[in-house]
């Protein structure tokens, strides 16, 4: 498995996500994802693998009000927004190669192993 977690250092769900992988024993690389951010193919790759970008907007965020993400009229544009502002997205994002999941899903990681 070649794990990646991007998180907010504040975040209990990445707290919880880093923990669960380092219970069992597996290796991932921890992204800070406001300081470092996704590149524009990582943020195509996570959406097509959850389905929407929708599930990736976190509207309970602070900056999300401030980013105007409600009110952007196409994707591309939405996309724009959050590749300046990562902030707005939805943490932890876990990434196994083609697969990811937004949120808390250790569930579905039990099917990665």
């Amino acid at each position: 498995m070649n794990i990646q977690i991007y998180g907010k250092s504040k975040c209990f769900d990445t707290k919880k996500a880093e923990r669960y992988f380092k219970e069992r024993g597996v290796k991932f690389q921890s992204i800070d994802l406001p300081r470092y951010g996704m590149s524009r193919g990582e943020l195509d790759n996570v959406r097509r693998a959850v389905g929407a970008l929708k599930p990736l907007i976190d509207e309970k965020s602070k900056d999300y009000d401030r980013s105007y993400v409600a009110w952007l009229a196409s994707e591309e544009a939405v996309i724009e927004k959050l590749l300046e502002m990562p902030s707005v997205l939805k943490t932890p994002i876990v990434r196994n190669g083609r697969q990811a999941t937004v949120g808390y899903c250790p569930e579905i990681w039990k099917t990665w192993e």
